[in-house]
């Protein structure tokens, strides 16, 4: 066995290691394409290949070097991150590499435990993840959702909302101004750069591997769901609707749509990602529609180093900046400008 670094957007090995393995979409070529276009990272991959040159493991990351100062991130800007490795002895061949470039290493992991065993890396910190079980009839899985999940689509229906997948990219960007908002409205956080999501909607929607569901009201978009595919699962990304029209029940309706969506497709999962354990009305949305919760467990080796001074001011001065940006007396297109120049540095 030898461990080798690859361009995991490209390399036949990466691609059929991912495809084995029980891998999620933030493995898949696609999803590291749109982070290497969007943010200009390095994502590269290291895998473990044995004598005929098959990958046995492999873990994708970036390294990322800026005022934060060097570090590697197994992956920026993604929910979680598994490696795949199922080997203690193959995960320290494949990881030790790392760890000897002397710079901090940051995992997110769901599904894959062995890395918390490791005495190197320290858990500092945890989010929810949810998940709904595909493999059923479209009656019972309608019988399974939530009560209040039921009556919040019935009245959507009542009050004329419809769901249709974006065509346009105009469709597109309406979205996003509705992402804008919420994030800067509801959490008094900054978005993501519009780049970001034309990317995806480049490298997903336009494939066939993915798509961005409407809710329309009276001719209008008041809400947005981004969905990505990978393997036999449908991934729910992103989310974003008008404040004060929340109480119609678009968003309900729009998950539903995601569920009809993947029974028509043979998909036997849905993947409604990273939640923070103190956003309680995101957590009660989710647990309505989900079967499965779980930890993300964020994993981190500091490998010794100690931060600059400059670095630790700069981390100070990030959440500052954030909440100028979001005030309200700010305007959403400089809150946008803010998003383009400063979300780099929050991986």
């Amino acid at each position: 066995m030898k461990t080798v670094v690859v361009d995991p957007r490209t390399d036949a090995r990466w691609q059929r290691l991912a495809y084995r393995h029980d891998s999620s979409v933030f493995h898949s070529p696609e999803w590291l394409q749109v982070l290497a276009d969007s943010y200009e990272l390095e994502i590269l991959a290291n895998i473990l290949i044995d004598e005929m040159g098959e990958a046995k493991a492999g873990i994708p990351f970036g390294r990322v070097s800026d005022i934060r100062g060097k570090r590697l991130v197994a992956l920026p800007f993604s929910d979680y991150c598994d490696p795949l490795v199922a080997d203690e002895s193959y995960w320290r061949c494949m990881i030790d590499p790392l760890l000897a470039e002397g710079c901090p290493l940051s995992l997110r992991c769901l599904h894959n435990h062995l890395p918390m065993t490791d005495e190197r890396f320290a858990e500092v910190g945890r989010a929810k993840w949810h998940g709904l079980d595909l493999r059923g009839d479209k009656d019972s899985l309608w019988q399974g959702l939530g009560g209040s999940a039921r009556n919040k689509i019935r009245k959507a229906l009542r009050n004329g909302v419809g769901a249709r997948a974006a065509r346009t990219r105009e469709e597109l960007r309406a979205f996003f101004e509705l992402h804008l908002k919420t994030r800067k409205q509801k959490y008094s956080l900054l978005a993501q750069p519009y780049r970001f999501f034309e990317n995806i909607w480049r490298r997903f929607v336009e494939r066939g591997k993915g798509l961005l569901l409407l809710a329309t009201h009276q001719n209008s978009i008041i809400a947005g769901s981004f969905f990505l595919e990978w393997q036999n699962k449908l991934y729910y990304k992103f989310n974003a609707s008008s404040p004060e029209l929340t109480s119609l029940g678009a968003n309900d309706l729009l998950i539903w749509e995601g569920i009809v969506y993947s029974i028509g497709k043979g998909l036997r999962h849905l993947d409604f990602g990273l939640s923070d354990r103190d956003q309680e009305g995101l957590l009660r949305y989710k647990r309505k529609f989900a079967s499965e919760e779980k930890d993300i467990s964020f994993l981190k080796c500091d490998n010794g180093t100690i931060p600059t001074e400059q670095a630790r001011q700069f981390q100070e001065l990030l959440p500052k900046l954030t909440e100028l940006f979001t005030d309200d007396a700010v305007s959403e297109r400089v809150t946008e400008k803010a998003g383009e120049i400063l979300y780099r540095f929050f991986c």
